[in-house]
């Protein structure tokens, strides 16, 4: 079986549910974005949150995909950079613990971590602090990170390090591997769309977008936004939340039909939806069948408070996806 090697943000999440958006508004945070900011400012925003309690999570997008990704059986590796600190000492653990081979770097930065807020809805806004997952460089990056993987999966945060990012897809590309990416989310679309659509065009086989990403990369709705993208690449994916989504590979369509979940937390939702649809792609399943790998992925982590599922969560992933009729 082919082998994955995910690339992001190595970072800690500090999950806390809020009883109200106003919270939010008084933070200055977009509801539903993902802003960054600098290590006094995530400490204000820690200490604004305290009253609602809050739970300690290995996060980071490309890293939850990576865990997902070695709970269905596929050979996993996770790049990023950690801080000499506990925080990188829990985050390294948590890789380990979940079956996935870390390639971490170390800084005397402290560790990334992020404020993740959960408004009623379920739906998620994020502050980050990338600390140490920020220094990753050009240098950083060699030829022998990928030998021995197939696919490279980037997390769409990344553009915010473009040297890095460009050395690293041009290196994976170099060795053979396919590249995949998630753009992220919607404002990091918009700010960086030219670069974005760079990337798709000179190096990237398997694009992963939610609606408003792919609004924000196109200006289109949907399925004309999946059309655009597809000509750019292998494999184009248009989620549409609880309408399912779209996979497009050349004149090939697949349309996923959502299932039914109880809201409690958003966070994850879009690195599950990738891990379901690599797994089923890299055991040779149909675009149908891995896009319903996918959306049974993101219909139960989206059940649970954070990225990560219980026992009980996980067993039911496992049932439904057997009942698909998986390839060994």
């Amino acid at each position: 079986m082919k082998k994955i090697l995910s690339i992001g943000s190595a970072l800690v999440d500090i999950l806390t549910q809020i009883p109200n958006e106003t919270i939010l508004n008084e933070l200055n945070l977009p509801k539903g974005s993902m802003t960054y900011v600098d290590a006094a400012t995530s400490v204000q925003i820690g200490e604004s949150l305290k009253p609602y309690g809050s739970k300690m999570a290995a996060g980071g997008s490309a890293a939850n995909t990576a865990s997902g990704l070695a709970k269905l059986g596929v050979e996993s590796g996770f790049l990023s950079k950690i801080g000499k600190d506990e925080v990188g000492r829990f985050f390294e653990k948590e890789m380990v613990d979940t079956n996935v081979k870390p390639q971490l770097l170390t800084s005397d930065t402290p560790s990334g971590r992020v404020q993740a807020i959960v408004t009623p809805d379920g739906e998620r806004t994020f502050a980050t602090c990338l600390g140490a997952a920020a220094e990753m460089r050009p240098e950083d990056i060699t030829p022998k990170l990928f030998d021995g993987w197939d696919i490279f999966y980037v997390e769409g945060y990344l553009v915010a390090n473009p040297p890095m990012l460009n050395k690293a897809m041009e290196t994976a590309k170099a060795a053979g591997l396919k590249i995949a990416i998630d753009l992220a989310s919607y404002n990091v679309v918009e700010e960086s769309r030219d670069y974005f659509l760079q990337l798709i065009e000179k190096y990237v086989d398997y694009v992963f977008a939610n609606e408003k990403e792919a609004q924000a990369l196109t200006g289109m709705e949907p399925l004309q936004a999946l059309d655009f993208i597809a000509l750019r690449c292998e494999i184009a994916v248009v989620k549409v939340g609880p309408k399912g989504a779209y996979v497009k590979r050349g004149e090939e369509l697949a349309t996923i039909a959502p299932m039914e979940a109880k809201v409690i937390d958003t966070t994850g939702a879009g690195d599950m939806w990738a891990a379901g649809f690599l797994a089923g792609l890299v055991k040779g399943e149909n675009l149908q069948k891995c896009g319903q790998m996918g959306t049974i992925m993101a219909s139960n982590v989206i059940e649970v408070v954070g990225p990560k599922m219980d026992e009980a969560h996980w067993e039911k992933t496992h049932a439904l996806i057997a009942e698909l009729g998986m390839r060994n």
